[in-house]
């Protein structure tokens, strides 16, 4: 996919980081009730465990920290930007199970280990610039962004052990609202247009799809739908017809069909 041409939309960071923490906090306190039973139940993750499932999550925030410990990158400027790094992940899933499944086996204490990666991360993590570079595995990026994409990674994260271990954790607005928001400008980069609005009240509003472009009064094709919703759509962890027969999603409009486009993440 090419570069974005499209004016970034800007994170605080400050408030990005705080987001990051209090969702790890969170799942944190969520994983320390976990019984031996719930830890081996299966989640909709292939073949991860809940235990798999909750190491992976510290693996989130042990990205951030493994990366800045490496020196930085000789380049000018990032080569991937921030719209960008949904269509990359793909690429890392096979070798990332692998790492979840060796630390799930090397790393038994849980609490201990979620204990210790955020220690790490608010040791390392408010002193460095936000401009930093960092060599991610997907291409070098932006602190300040790289930390976008962690809210991406724990909100979905989240919602997949509340479902595979009946939890109700509950989500940062800020790391909701982050989430929601880079994943709707990645759906506007995949499909540029002015054709469609989708709506993810209250945190994104964006037009896609090529085709007549609206300019005012009420879209003629309009999506809408809630951001845990329009989350597990962009994820793949449901599909676009589901969501309509469960009314998750309104859809109005000839143009109105998002299911070639979805998901964006594999």
């Amino acid at each position: 996919m090419p570069p974005s041409q499209k004016r970034a939309r800007r994170y605080d960071p400050a408030r990005t980081r705080s987001a990051v923490l209090a969702q790890f906090a969170q799942v944190r306190d969520a994983v320390r009730t976990l019984t031996p039973g719930q830890l081996a139940l299966p989640t909709r993750l292939g073949d991860w465990t809940v235990r798999e499932l909750a190491v992976h999550l510290t693996m989130v925030l042990s990205a951030v920290t493994r990366n800045l410990e490496l020196p930085e990158p000789a380049a000018a400027k990032p080569d991937l930007t921030l719209v960008e790094w949904p269509f990359r992940t793909a690429d890392r899933a096979a070798s990332i199970a692998d790492d979840t499944r060796a630390l799930a086996v090397d790393r038994p204490d849980l609490d201990a280990l979620y204990g210790e990666v955020a220690g790490r991360f608010e040791e390392l993590v408010p002193g460095a610039g936000d401009e930093r570079l960092l060599p991610t595995r997907v291409g070098v990026m932006r602190l300040a962004d790289f930390l976008v994409t962690r809210t991406v990674e724990l909100v979905v994260h989240t919602d997949d052990l509340n479902e595979a271990a009946g939890l109700d954790i509950p989500y940062d607005r800020q790391a909701l609202a982050a989430c929601t928001r880079l994943l709707a400008d990645a759906l506007a980069e995949k499909a540029p247009g002015g054709s469609v609005e989708v709506r993810v009240p209250p945190f994104a509003v964006v037009q896609c799809v090529p085709g007549p472009r609206h300019t005012r009064g009420t879209p003629p094709n309009v999506v809408e739908t809630d951001p845990l919703t329009w989350i597990r759509l962009a994820t793949g962890r449901t599909e676009w017809a589901r969501a309509l027969d469960e009314v998750k999603v309104a859809a109005s409009g000839e143009r109105a069909d998002l299911a070639a486009l979805l998901p964006l993440m594999g």
